[in-house]
C-alpha cells in the first residue's frame, strides 16, 4: 500500500506542472516520470530506514513523498533547461 501512496502523491504533484514553463527532459511525460521516481525513492528510503514494511502506511507516509517529488520534478526540469541552453533553443515566457 505505501508504494501505491507514493506513486499517487508524484501524479497528485505532476498536475501542478501546468503552472511552470515547459522546459521538462522529455515534455510533460519526462515530469511525470521524475516526479514519480522522486517520490518512490523517498519513500522507500524512509520506509527502509524506519524498518517498516511496504505495507504500513500512517500520515507520514504520504509526507516523504512529496520532497521526493518536488526533486525529482527539479532535476528534470534543470536537465532540460540546461539542454535547451546548450541547443541555443529560446522559449518564449508566456
Amino acid at each position: 500500500m505505501a508504494a501505491l501512496v507514493w506513486f499517487v502523491v508524484g501524479i497528485a504533484l505532476w498536475h501542478f506542472t501546468v503552472f511552470v514553463p515547459d522546459r521538462f527532459w522529455g515534455g510533460i511525460v519526462g515530469a511525470l516520470l521524475g516526479a514519480i521516481v522522486g517520490a518512490l525513492l523517498t519513500g522507500a528510503i524512509y520506509q527502509i530506514a524506519s524498518g517498516k514494511t511496504i505495507g504500513d502506511t500512517d500520515i507520514v507516509t504520504v509526507l516523504v513523498a512529496v520532497p521526493g517529488a518536488l526533486l525529482g520534478l527539479a532535476a528534470i526540469y534543470a536537465i532540460g533547461a540546461r539542454a535547451d541552453a546548450l541547443e541555443g533553443i529560446e522559449r518564449s515566457q508566456i
